[in-house]
């Protein structure tokens, strides 16, 4: 009776090792932008080879090479994105050799992951175990999702920018043209592969019907969304102005009160200065010159809430439906998409990018958290003026009643 081979808990221990170290690579100097080359991808990829590699009957040894090469296949990305390959040869070398790592075996590991460049021979078994391993997402049920990723992943780092209809004819043609090297791999993947083939010619045939039914809306629509694009481009840009100079005013009311409180307190505290015994001797200037402390804590208090940030939220339960079409979660503003995972955050963008309306949504969903930030500041400050200007005329008012009375 033939069994599966395993490995060894000795060996087991280095590929344990190998995923800690790129867990943590990853999470200290892989560039943000790469959302798709994640760590999730690569403990994908690790998980596949291994079981690609159990079921291609590989040998203890091989089988641990192939393991750890999947591991390592994508660390370079932490450098470079173009030939990332080598440089992830050059970082397993590296590691390897610190763990006291046979050297055949580290040149076997290498040789794995050269394979994974585009231009690269797969002539070995394990080489088009990894290769398999690495493409294995065209053989699965999220082959879809995952190509949102990697299209947006390009767009950030690479400044290449599909249309929609250019990338579904992109990823049907790359599908159609895939073919997965190993017996294991095509055992593994081709059922999934035909049906991912046949989801995609669904969203192309979607897309051309919504691309020609907007082709003859043209003429009115083109007009009408310039017409929108343009009522929120200048809603935002009124709204930044306006915040600019609410804080400009704030700023000025801090600044006058703080130097009036700091002479105040200075003056009457200080026993050579000609208030502080003039203010002994005469307690009735008590009145105005509390009149116009109180004018100026209260002035400064206020303004210094108008001035304050103010970050509008929301409370989010994981049980919730779609995001994107929450319609009080704006996940264009920092406020709220801090509150999601990142994968949350990205599946919720993918359907904004998808769904005008949704887009257009979030957008008024903006405008409107924007103006309520605004209409505090505002409220605030007409407080804070109000207080300044009252006091300073109930002080002079003040003043006034007690020169009359000495007199």
């Amino acid at each position: 009776m033939e069994t599966t081979p395993t490995l060894k808990p000795a060996k087991a221990e280095i590929v344990k090792q190998a995923k800690a170290y790129i867990e943590q690579l990853f999470a200290q100097q892989l560039p943000p932008q790469l959302v798709y080359h994640s760590f999730k991808h690569t403990n994908t990829v690790a998980k596949e080879a291994a079981a690609l590699g159990e079921a291609a009957g590989l040998p203890p040894q091989d089988l641990e090479a192939l393991i750890l090469a999947a591991w390592f296949h994508d660390a370079g990305y932490i450098d470079r994105y173009d030939g990332h390959e080598y440089r992830s040869m050059e970082l397993a070398e590296q590691w390897l050799q610190g763990k006291d790592y046979p050297a055949e075996r580290i040149a076997v590991v290498k040789d794995i992951i050269r394979a994974t460049h585009r231009d690269e021979p797969r002539k070995t078994e394990l080489h088009k175990l990894m290769v398999d391993a690495d493409m294995s997402n065209l053989g699965r049920d999220n082959c879809l999702a995952d190509a949102e990723l990697l299209r947006t992943e390009w767009e950030a780092t690479q400044g290449r920018v599909f249309s929609n209809k250019e990338w579904a004819e992109y990823q049907l043609d790359f599908l159609l043209q895939h073919k997965f090297l190993s017996e294991a791999g095509k055992a593994r993947y081709k059922d999934a592969l035909k049906d991912n083939v046949k989801e995609q010619h669904k969203q192309l045939k979607k897309i051309e019907k919504k691309s020609k039914k907007q082709q003859e809306e043209a003429e009115g629509f083109a007009e009408g969304k310039r017409g929108v694009e343009t009522m929120f481009r200048s809603t935002y840009s009124n709204h930044i102005q306006l915040s600019g100079m609410a804080d400009q005013k704030a700023n000025m009311m801090i600044s006058l009160n703080a130097v009036l409180l700091s002479v105040i307190i200075t003056y009457l505290g200080a026993k050579t200065s000609t208030l502080g015994p003039a203010f002994t001797k005469n307690p009735v200037l008590a009145v105005p010159m509390g009149l116009l402390v109180a004018t100026s804590l209260g002035s400064v208090v206020t303004a210094i809430l108008s001035a304050q940030p103010d970050v509008t939220s929301f409370k989010w339960l994981r049980r919730s439906p779609q995001i994107a079409t929450n319609r009080r979660v704006n996940l264009l503003f920092f406020g709220n998409f801090t509150r999601l995972s990142l994968d949350h955050f990205q599946d919720g963008m993918h359907e904004l990018m998808r769904n005008r309306e949704m887009l257009y949504t979030n957008m008024v969903t903006d405008i409107y958290y924007l103006g309520e930030v605004l209409s505090r500041k505002y409220r605030l400050l007409r407080v804070s003026y109000t207080i300044f200007m009252v006091g300073l005329i109930l002080t002079a008012l003040a003043f006034g009643i007690v020169m009359l009375y000495k007199a």
